[in-house]
């Protein structure tokens, strides 16, 4: 067991990696009254192929099935797990992105007993036939209503532009045409692969007895009997280093306009933390030039080329970058051209002091903020923890942040060529 203090943040967390090489790590919050926990996997939409583990062979997996998976977890030959957590007064939920699936409850009572809940419900698959079949109609459904969705559109119409037919680029569901190729075999082939102990993190934070918790999971996974072994290997698609399309444009019965835009990042920091440096240099360059207090976003809304909606992401793992830009308007194509031209004759000047003096505290008072919500601790945590980050370590980069580090950042990703939009239209408007 290891107990690490972030004095300066008043957290203790403590890890343990179990015989079954499960990583266990628990925060405790004896002043709060909620208790979160996650269960999380490394496997999401874009492991399509991969090798197995156990055969070493490479296999190839129609899309979708890791969030088709997520939901057949939940079904169990004598009733719904949900049933179970509510009984013992937890609220369960689970869900998949594009590299983890993560399987949680929240409650304020009962902790063990629901941490052993949830422990046996995701180590304990069960997949019929026609279980799987009955699953299909209900995840169409949900599918053909992201379908009418116009931020999601925008959103996977961007990614397709830089992606083109990568797993990247594809919706975590899958499609309707995929998910009728999964079958129960597939999902328990999943299942063995990315399943096993050694290539999941329990994370459980809030009220809670360290010793108590460890002594619980210990056993827990004792009796199971997993032997350690191998990790999957992740197979993941070749792609060009600029974007595959510069525009992508579909048409839905909406109001008005939607449009997503932004950079495909071109290289990627080899190491973790330069890559948490990045992120973070990204968050504050966004923020001073692109966030609600910016000088451009009130020029953008004065001139009616976007609402209060309007907003910019950035998403940076070893394999793979992009941002994200944009919302509603009524011109898509003018908002993308005016804050592209805006961004790129930064690039040409010395960020001011001043705006990133101001958003680094702004970014330092939120990070602050966010370690007052069990949930979010736990979620980004294990997130960062599977992209070989630290989250605790935030303070201390964003303490060390430079204006140089913040203007490298942003020339580095703000570049002409790897610049994409994708516009949703309103049915029968004229682009």
């Amino acid at each position: 067991m290891n107990t690490v203090d972030y004095t300066r943040l008043g957290e203790s967390l403590t890890h343990e990696e179990l015989e079954n090489g499960l990583q266990v790590y628990i925060l405790p919050k004896n002043d709060f009254r909620q208790t979160y926990a996650c269960f999380t996997t490394h496997y999401g939409s874009l492991d399509q192929v991969f090798r197995d583990p156990e055969t070493r062979e490479e296999v190839r997996m129609p899309d979708g099935i890791a969030h088709f998976l997520e939901h057949k977890m939940f079904e169990k030959e004598h009733g719904d797990v949900f049933r179970l957590f509510s009984r013992s007064g937890a609220q369960p939920n689970a869900y998949t992105s594009f590299d983890l699936t993560t399987y949680l409850f929240s409650c304020t009572s009962r902790v063990t007993e629901n941490i052993t809940t949830l422990l046996d419900f995701v180590q304990e698959p069960y997949f019929t036939d026609e279980s799987v079949e009955r699953e299909k109609g209900i995840i169409r459904q949900e599918l053909l209503m992201y379908q009418d969705n116009a931020n999601r559109r925008a959103m996977y119409g961007l990614l397709g532009a830089y992606y083109g037919s990568s797993p990247l680029a594809t919706p975590v569901g899958g499609t309707v045409e995929s998910i009728e190729e999964i079958t129960k075999d597939d999902l328990y082939r999943c299942y063995r692969a990315f399943y096993h102990p050694g290539n999941m993190i329990l994370f459980v934070v809030g009220r809670a007895d360290v010793a108590e918790v460890l002594q619980l999971v210990t056993s827990n996974q004792e009796a199971k009997g997993f032997a350690r072994r191998a990790r999957p290997e992740h197979i993941l698609p070749e792609g060009s280093a600029r974007p595959e399309q510069k525009f992508t444009e579909t048409r839905l019965a909406v109001a008005q306009p939607r449009v997503a835009f932004g950079f495909k990042q071109t290289d990627v920091p080899l190491s973790a933390r330069d890559r948490q440096v990045n992120e973070e240099a990204t968050g504050i360059w966004m923020d001073a030039l692109l966030g609600r207090g910016s000088p451009l976003f009130h020029k953008l809304v004065d001139d009616g080329l976007c609402d209060m909606g309007f907003g910019a992401d950035y998403e940076l793992t070893s394999h793979y970058g992009y941002s994200m830009m944009g919302g509603n308007s009524r011109k898509p194509l003018e908002l993308a051209e005016r804050v592209k031209d805006a961004l790129l004759a930064q690039c040409d000047s010395d960020f001011p002091e001043e705006a990133f003096l101001r958003t680094k505290r702004k970014a330092i008072g939120r990070f602050l903020g966010l370690l007052d919500s069990p949930q979010a601790i736990a979620s980004l945590y294990t997130s960062l923890k599977l992209r070989d980050m630290d989250l605790f370590a935030t303070l201390d980069v964003l303490q060390e942040l430079t204006v140089a580090d913040v203007q490298n950042a942003m020339r580095s990703h703000v570049l002409e060529d790897q610049f994409a939009s994708s516009v949703v239209w309103p049915s029968g408007a004229q682009a």
